[in-house]
Order: structure tokens, then sequence, then C-alpha cells
């Protein structure tokens, strides 16, 4: 009888200490499952829309265009009538976007449409009108919006359209590497055997070094395309200030000698950003907020010209309007270098390049 309790104890004391085991084990595997969760880091996200210039970003490829602003700035001049904070916590986007460094007065009117008008199916299709009749194009964005009408319900929207072509066209030129890039990608330029007056279509801004350079190309319709070569991580505002001061005191030859030679990769891309940190909260001093915010940029530049179209859309609606709900949220130049467009004194579209074989 002995004999069998002492069985039964030590039994008892072996499945004690399996389950202890296997409860160590548990424990040890979830912590390491933890742990495993903790230390893996968003991957750096390679392309960004940005809403200005001076906005921080460090995705390999960032783009900007004035259409956002456009729209913004009508926000505040048509609706709000000051700058645009929230009651609940600070913005840096709005904080920017508030500072207007980009207004219709640098763009010729022929090159952009914008409307700003009660939400409507019928203002809908007065857009889509108006965008066909000026630009012979269609909206990317204007299904995405609810154009149910409703009291203190606004629509703002632009379209930034550009294309033109350089003075002349470019040589197509083999396709070589892209630092930073896997792979092989297409380029145009000017090589030793470009015919001798492609030459006029480059203007040298300077030559510092072998990474330090930038160039324009020149176009029929008068738009300039900048071209900058550095490895600087700043924003492209400050970018942009850079290359114009290092071009006003560099004395060296502004044009392209005949030992010079030019290359660019062809760029080709189509993306759209949402706004999700503007939307759903109230504006001070108002009874408005903004339910969807959306700009998309449609870009290519090759070897003929450049061809760009940019939308930028916003709805807004009143914070007490009955059935509000919220909307859903989701949150050679052969190296990196910046990409600028201007047609009067101020650019209206900046790029970083850090992988020109994902923009192909």
């Amino acid at each position: 009888m002995k004999k069998f309790y002492l069985l039964l104890i030590l039994s008892g004391i072996i499945l004690m200490s399996g389950l202890a085991a296997n409860a160590w084990s548990f424990k040890f595997w979830r912590h390491k499952t933890v742990i495993q969760e903790k230390i893996k880091t968003p991957q750096t996200k390679d392309f960004e829309i940005l809403p200005t210039m001076d906005s921080e970003s460090k995705a390999k490829n960032q783009v900007w265009v004035g259409t956002f602003q456009l729209i913004w700035n009508d926000l505040i001049d048509e609706l709000i009538h000051q700058p645009v904070e929230f009651i609940v916590g600070e913005s840096i986007t709005a904080k920017n976007l508030n500072k207007r460094s980009f207004t219709v007065d640098d763009l010729d009117e022929a090159s952009y449409y914008k409307k700003f008008a009660l939400a409507s199916p019928k203002i809908k299709k007065e857009i889509e009108n108006g965008i066909k009749q000026k630009f012979n194009e269609k909206s990317d964005i204007l299904d995405l919006f609810d154009w149910t009408p409703a009291e203190g319900k606004y629509i703002l929207y632009a379209m930034l359209k550009k294309d033109f072509e350089y003075i002349e066209t470019f040589d197509k030129l083999p396709k070589d590497v892209f630092i930073g890039s896997s792979g092989k990608v297409k380029y145009f330029g000017v090589d030793k055997d470009s015919k001798g007056s492609l030459r006029n279509t480059v203007g040298v801004l300077f030559y510092n070094n072998n990474d330090d350079y930038a160039v324009t190309l020149k176009s029929k319709q008068g738009d300039t395309v900048f071209l900058y070569r550095t490895n600087d991580s700043k924003t492209l505002d400050k970018l942009y200030q850079d290359m114009i001061s290092k071009s006003e005191k560099y004395n060296g030859k502004k044009w392209l000698t005949k030992v010079d030679e030019f290359k660019a990769p062809v760029i080709e891309f189509k993306k759209e950003r949402e706004f999700p940190e503007l939307c759903n909260k109230q504006i001070k001093n108002s009874n408005y907020m903004i339910s969807k915010a959306i700009e998309t940029v449609q870009f290519k530049m090759n070897e003929s010209g450049v061809k760009l179209k940019s939308e930028a859309g916003m709805m807004m609606c009143l914070t007490c309007a009955p059935g509000f709900r919220d909307e859903p949220r989701y949150f050679y130049f052969n190296n990196k270098y910046v990409i600028f467009l201007q047609e009067k004194n101020k650019p209206y579209f900046g790029m970083k390049i850090e992988d020109a074989k994902s923009l192909q």
C-alpha cells in the first residue's frame, strides 16, 4: 500500500514538473515572440507624395507638386478665413500649408483648373466638363468622394497639368546602372556621338566636383527643368535654395562644351496619397472639419519632354452634420538627385530620387 502511495506521489511530482516545464516553455515562446515583434522596424517608404516643399521625409523617392497647396489656399480664403488649426492636436502638415509658400501667382492660368463649391452631382459634372474642356483630361479622384448634397458640405478641387517638349529631342542612350537601384535603367541625353545642336538644350548651373553639379533643360513652351546632383538629405525647399545659391557663385562655363556629356534616367510613375492626419478634426473657430483629402501625381520625363498631371481634392463638412461618419483611415544623374519644374519665379514641382528603377 505504501508503495502504491509512493508511486502516486512520484507520478504527481513528475506531472507537475512537466506542466511547469511546458508553462515555462510557453512563457519563453511568448516572450520570444514579443521580442521579435518589438525589434521589427517599419521599412522606409519607397515613395512619398509631400504636401509642401519643406515637408520632411525618409522615403527614397519624394515628390511635391503645388496642387494640394492650391486647394489649401482656397480653404483659407473661401471658407475658414484664417490659418487652419485644429482644436485637438497640432498638425505640422497644416502649419506648413498655412505658410502659403505656393500660390496661383506662381503659375500661368492655362496650367491649372480649380473649383470651390457646395458638393453635389451637378458640381461633379461641372468639374468633369471643366477639365475635359481645358486639358482634355479625366479625373482619377472625383469618384472617390461622396457627392450627396448636405448643409455645409463643400468640395475643393484642383488639377495642375503641364505638357512640354525640350527645344530638341535628346538621344536615347544605352541602359546603364543607377547607383542605389537594382538592374539597369533607361537613359537619355548627350554623348560624344550626339549632334552639336543638341548641346544647346542643356544649360550648366554649376559643376563643383563629380558629386555636386546641376543643369537646366530648356523647353519650347518656356518651362525649365532643373536637375541637381547632390548627396544632401535636406528638404526640397532647402535643396532648391542651395542649388540657386551655388549657381550664383559659379564662374565656370555655363554651357555644355564639346567634350561634356549629359545623361538622365527616364522617369514615369503614377501615385496617390490620402492625408488622414488632416481629417476628422474640428478646425478652430469654425464648425468645419475635413472629411477626405487626396492628391495624385502622374509624371513622365523622357528624351522628348515632360508630362505632368496632378489632382487634389478635399471634402469639407460640418462637425454637427447629421449622419456624419468617419472616413476610413489608412495609416549623369545616375545617383540620387532632385528634379524641380518651374514656370515663373518658384517651382511648381519638386522630386527627390534615389531609386530610378522603381520608377520605370
